[in-house]
Order: structure tokens, then C-alpha cells, then sequence
């Protein structure tokens, strides 16, 4: 339940609308490099994958790159790079399997007990190694129907015990119709869980008002917010006050990060995330070896070098601060773990 009494304490941030900012995100890789003080006539940049994955960056995160670095971490994970244009072997338009796990529009069953409903194909930025890059978001978005097949699914079979909000960004969705979801969730008597993953809190913080907290923590479930930050720059006073928001009306607060070449390929800076995640309310979840989606193959870490980062994070850091090294295969009945614990 909410703990009315410490939230009340805190005040939502007082910045532009949400609405506005997602209206207003940077949409050409010239505006992007130009904002971060570099000269686009100097960089190669992807053509083709511009085409069906564009660029999209909130100005919220853009402020959190640094100038005049083409390194920099957060720039890369948005900056559309030629590499992305390559046909590299193994890497597909379905990395995990999806395309062929729908119940029904937008349910997605890959796990026991547990569905995935695709609640909308907007997020607020487009992180280039996605692994949902070319998901056919026009054929599976059950929100143009009330979500209405997809419900009668769940409603009628009693082994699922959990519903994942997914998308795209379920946050991106607008107050009034994710309470409605929730509320026809909440219906369903069999379902214990409800699970939202979103990457919103940290790349447009300004989403989480104090109306999206009372629609996420007014209804029966434990509610479980599973947030999604790759570098520790990313999380900054605006994230902090977004998660402090969450975490005080009595939300658990996960993450997920995504191992990336050139981003978080190193201990110290997952230590580091790890440590400014804890002092956030948020505990370390999975870190996610790259899915293998078409496009982002140079982000790829090798099973050699992820196991020996994750040794020395055992080494630097409590247990509860290590995540789970984890990767997703096709047909697999849960997510595999990597490395021996």
C-alpha cells in the first residue's frame, strides 16, 4: 500500500509537461550531434536503419551527454552509427523468438504463469541496440481494440499468475487509459502479480507525477516497477527525485541494464551503477547479455569478457548489488544464466 505519509513529503518535479517533451524529442542525428557540440559533416552515420529505427532522444536525457565526446556512453546507446547498416550472421529481426509467442495481438507467453502484453510501440527514446527494433508494433498493438482479446486470454486461463506491462513504454501511455488497463487487470482474480518495465523514469523523468503514482499503487497488487539504466551518468537529480517519488509510495523498484560495448563494458562503471542504483531505492536485477537483433551487432560483449567483468563485480560489491548475468534464448523456459555463481 501506499505510504501516504513519506510520498506526501516529496513534491513532483516542477518541469515541462511529459506530454510535451515526448512531443518535442530530438527526431534528426544532425540536431543530436549539433547539441552535443559536434559537427555532423564529421561523423558517418546509418542510413538505412534510419529508415526503419529513427532517432529519438528526450531533452532530458540529452542534457546528460557530454560535449564534444563521440564516446560518450549515453550518446552512443542513441547515436545511429554506419555499423548499424551491416548484415552481421546471427543477428536477426527476432532475436528471442517473439514474433511467433502471440496469443493474440500484443500476448506475448514465453514463460510459465507469466504473459507479456505490448501496451503501445511509443517509448520516449529509441536506444539503438533494442531489441524490439523491428517488432511489428502495427499488427500487435492490442490498445486500438480496449485490449479487449487480449484480456479474455488471460481471464480464461488460470495458470497466469503474473501480467508484464511492456511495449515499447507502457509509461508512455497516457494516465487515464493505463488506469483503465489496471483496473480490468485488477478484475481478473486468478492474476497475483502485475509487473511494469520501463525505461521512462530514467530517460524522461518528468513522467512520474504524482496522479501516474496513484494510478500504478491504487489497485490489489503488490506493484513492482522494473526500470531500465545502463550507465551511472544517466542517473541524475531529476532520476533521483523520479525514483525517490516511486519508492515512497511503497513501489519496488527494480533494474535492468543491457551489456554494451563502448556503454558499461567495464566493472568499475557497473559497480559504480550498481552503488548509485542502491542509493536510489533500486536494486540491481539482471544484466542482460545483448540480444542479437539486426543492427546491433557492435555492441556485442563476448561470453569471456562479460564472465570476468562479473567476477570482479563479486569481488567489489555485496551479493544484493550483483545482478543476474543473463541471457534470453529462443524457446528456453526461463532466462539463462551466463556465468556460475
Amino acid at each position: 500500500m501506499r505510504e501516504k505519509a513519506a510520498y506526501d513529503t516529496l513534491k513532483p518535479m516542477t518541469i515541462s509537461s511529459w506530454q510535451q517533451e515526448l512531443r518535442e524529442v530530438i527526431r534528426e542525428p544532425g540536431e543530436l550531434l549539433g547539441k552535443t557540440g559536434i559537427q555532423a559533416e564529421t561523423v558517418t552515420l546509418a542510413k538505412t536503419a534510419l529508415d526503419s529505427f529513427p532517432v529519438r532522444v528526450p531533452a532530458s536525457y540529452l542534457a546528460r551527454i557530454s560535449q564534444n565526446n563521440l564516446n560518450d556512453p549515453l550518446l552512443r546507446q542513441v547515436l545511429p552509427l554506419p555499423e548499424e547498416d551491416d548484415t552481421v550472421p546471427g543477428f536477426d529481426v527476432d532475436p528471442v523468438g517473439e514474433f511467433n509467442k502471440h496469443s493474440t495481438a500484443g500476448l506475448i507467453r514465453k514463460y510459465h504463469g507469466r504473459v507479456l502484453l505490448i501496451t503501445t510501440g511509443v517509448c520516449a527514446i529509441h536506444c539503438r541496440y533494442c531489441f524490439r527494433r523491428h517488432y511489428p508494433y502495427s499488427d500487435n498493438n492490442p490498445a486500438r481494440k480496449n485490449w479487449n482479446a487480449a484480456l479474455d486470454i488471460i481471464r480464461s486461463d488460470q495458470t497466469i499468475k503474473e501480467v508484464i506491462l511492456s511495449g515499447g513504454d507502457p509509461l508512455s501511455l497516457a494516465d487515464e487509459k493505463l488506469e483503465a488497463l489496471i483496473r480490468q487487470l485488477e478484475d481478473i482474480p486468478h492474476l497475483k502479480w502485475l509487473r511494469i518495465h520501463t525505461r521512462m523514469p530514467v530517460v524522461l523523468p518528468a513522467r512520474v507525477s504524482e496522479k501516474l503514482i496513484d494510478v500504478i499503487v491504487t489497485n490489489r497488487f503488490r506493484q513492482t516497477v522494473v526500470i531500465h539504466a545502463n550507465h551511472p551518468n544517466e542517473i541524475n537529480e531529476e532520476v533521483r527525485s523520479a525514483l525517490a517519488l516511486l519508492h515512497h509510495a511503497g513501489i519496488q523498484l527494480l533494474n535492468q541494464s543491457v551489456l554494451l560495448r563502448g556503454v558499461n563494458d567495464d566493472a568499475l562503471i557497473l559497480a559504480e551503477l550498481s552503488e548509485r542504483l542502491h542509493a536510489n531505492h533500486v536494486l540491481p536485477y539482471y544484466l542482460h547479455m545483448l540480444d542479437p537483433v539486426a543492427g546491433a551487432a557492435h555492441f556485442e560483449v563476448n561470453d569471456t569478457t562479460a564472465t570476468a567483468i562479473m567476477e570482479q563485480l563479486r569481488t567489489t560489491l555485496p551479493g544484493y548489488l550483483v545482478p543476474r548475468l543473463v541471457r534470453e534464448l529462443e524457446g528456453a523456459p526461463y532466462k539463462t544464466s551466463i556465468d556460475q555463481y
